[in-house]
C-alpha cells in the first residue's frame, strides 16, 4: 500500500477571497487525505479595485485611533465574511467575534491585533467548511516581549497540540507574546506560519497554494512568457528572493530548511499544474538551462574609495565599515581591488546623510578620492548549474557588451551559485532581457 504523505497546506488571500475560491480550496484539500493541516490567509482581492480584508482592518484601526467614524469601514469587513457564510450555507456565526473586535477598536487596539483578525476570522470559516478543528494561532505561535519569534517554544507547544489532531486549521500571520498580546509577522507572514506548522508536525511536504503556478525564471513584466522553474534549492531561492522575486515570503524558508522539508508552490486555480518544488539539495537541473533564474532590485548606491597602497594598510576595510555601522547603515556588497574599494548600500539608507558619511570615512582613512554614485541596480544571475559550467560569467558579460550595457559592479560568491552585476537604472529591464535571452531563448 502506498504511503500517504503528510502535508501542510497554506492558502493565500487570493485563494480564499470569496465563496467560489473556498470551494476550490475544499476540493483541493479533500482530493488528498495527506492534506491534514491547513493555514489560511485573510481574504484578498476578488477583482481589480477590490479591497483586501487586512487593508480594511488596518484602515479601521487607523480611523478609530484618530477618533473618526470607523463603523462604516468595519461594516464592509462584516459583510465580506457574512457573504461567504451565506453563500456556503455555513453553520457558524461570527457575531460574537465581530462584537469582540468592535469593542477592541473602540478601546484602541494595536495594529498587530487589527491586522491579525482577517486570518483569524477566515480560519474559523474554513474550519467549519472543512469540518476540521480550529486552533487559534495565538495559542501555539509565540513571540518574546520584544516581538521576536520564539521558534523553540513554538515548535514544542505546537507539536504537542497538533499531535492529537487528525485535521486542523491554524490561521497564519500571527501569534502572541508572554503578555497574551497578539503579535504579527511582516505582511505575507502566513507563508511563515505554514512553514512553522510543517516543521512542528514533521510534515513530508509543505504545499504553498497561491494564484501562480510556481516561480518563473524572470519577471514576466520584463521578459515575455518566461519559462517556469520546476525545481529550485533553498539557497537559490534565497538569492532570488533577496533580489525581489516574490512568490514566497523569504523567511518561510528557514523552518522547513532546518527540518529538511520540501516546499511545493502550487496554483489554486490550476491545481493540476506541477508548480515549483523547493528542496535542500538536488542533482536535477532546469532542463537544458545552466541558470535557474534572474532577479533584480533597484535603488542602490556605490561608495567608491581610492587610495594608493590600500591593500597594505592594516585595518583599512574595518575602519570604513565601522563608519557605516556607527551610522546604522547596512552594506549589501563589497567589491574591491588592490587600491580601490566599493561599498554597495541602499540609496534610502544614506539619503540626506551623504556629506556626513563621506566626511567620516575621509577622516578615518584619508582616501585619495571618494565619491558616491547613485542610480545603481543590482541583477542576480542564479543557478546551481553554473558551478560545473565554464564560461558562464563570460556569456553574461559578452551579452551585455553586445547590447551596449555598461557593467558598474561585479560580485561573485565563492560558491559560484550566483553572479551579481550592477548596472545603471535605465539599463535595468534591458539587462535582464539580454541575459535571459542569452541562456534561455
Amino acid at each position: 500500500m502506498e504511503k500517504v504523505l503528510k502535508k501542510v497546506v497554506k492558502f493565500g488571500g487570493s485563494s480564499l477571497a470569496d465563496a467560489g475560491q473556498f470551494r476550490k480550496v475544499k476540493d483541493i484539500i479533500m482530493a488528498d487525505p495527506g492534506r491534514r493541516f491547513v493555514v489560511p490567509s485573510a481574504p484578498g482581492k476578488r477583482f481589480s479595485g477590490d479591497d483586501k480584508v487586512t487593508d480594511l482592518l488596518l484602515a479601521t484601526q487607523m480611523v478609530s485611533a484618530e477618533g473618526g467614524d470607523w463603523q462604516s469601514i468595519f461594516a464592509k469587513i462584516e459583510e465580506r465574511y457574512n457573504g461567504i457564510i451565506r453563500e456556503l450555507s455555513l453553520s457558524v456565526s461570527l457575531k460574537d467575534e465581530f462584537d469582540k473586535i468592535r469593542a477592541a477598536f473602540a478601546k484602541g487596539c494595536t495594529k498587530d491585533y487589527a491586522a491579525s483578525r482577517g486570518e483569524y476570522l477566515n480560519g474559523i470559516l474554513l474550519a467549519n467548511f472543512l469540518g476540521y478543528e480550529f486552533i487559534d494561532a495565538a495559542s501555539v505561535v509565540f513571540f518574546d516581549n520584544e516581538g521576536n519569534f520564539d521558534p523553540v517554544k513554538t515548535n514544542r507547544v505546537m507539536g504537542h497540540v497538533l499531535e492529537s489532531c487528525d485535521n486542523a486549521v491554524i490561521p497564519g500571520f500571527f501569534g502572541s507574546n508572554a503578555k497574551g498580546e497578539v503579535i504579527t509577522f511582516s505582511r505575507g507572514g502566513s507563508d511563515i506560519t505554514g512553514a512553522i506548522v510543517a516543521r512542528a508536525t514533521t510534515a513530508d511536504i509543505y504545499e504553498n497554494w497561491t494564484d501562480v503556478s510556481g516561480f518563473l525564471m524572470a519577471d514576466p513584466r520584463i521578459v515575455k512568457d518566461p519559462k517556469p522553474i520546476n525545481i529550485i534549492t533553498y539557497r537559490e531561492l534565497r538569492e532570488l528572493a533577496y533580489m525581489g522575486a516574490s512568490v514566497l515570503h523569504e523567511d518561510a524558508i528557514f523552518p522547513v530548511k532546518m527540518a529538511g522539508i520540501p516546499i511545493n508552490i502550487k496554483n489554486t486555480n490550476d491545481p493540476s499544474a506541477s508548480g515549483t518544488r523547493i528542496v535542500a539539495h538536488t542533482e536535477q537541473y532546469q532542463n537544458e538551462y545552466i541558470i535557474t533564474g534572474i532577479a533584480g532590485k533597484k535603488g542602490f548606491a556605490l561608495i567608491n574609495i581610492e587610495k594608493d597602497m590600500m591593500n597594505s594598510e592594516l585595518g583599512f576595510g574595518m575602519k570604513v565599515l565601522s563608519v557605516l555601522a556607527d551610522m546604522g547603515i547596512n552594506f549589501e556588497h563589497l567589491p574591491s581591488g588592490i587600491d580601490t574599494m566599493s561599498i554597495v548600500v541602499a540609496e534610502s539608507a544614506i539619503k540626506g546623510r551623504e556629506r556626513e558619511l563621506l566626511s567620516k570615512i575621509s577622516a578615518l582613512v584619508s582616501p585619495d578620492n571618494i565619491d558616491i554614485e547613485k542610480g545603481i541596480t543590482l541583477i542576480a544571475v542564479v543557478g546551481r548549474g553554473m558551478i560545473r559550467t565554464q564560461g558562464t560569467a563570460c556569456r553574461v558579460f559578452d551579452s551585455l557588451a553586445r547590447e551596449g550595457i555598461n557593467i558598474r559592479m561585479i560580485d561573485q560568491g565563492s560558491s559560484e551559485l550566483n553572479i551579481i552585476i550592477g548596472v545603471e537604472e535605465h539599463d535595468f529591464d534591458g539587462a535582464i532581457r539580454t541575459i535571459y535571452n542569452e541562456f534561455v531563448s
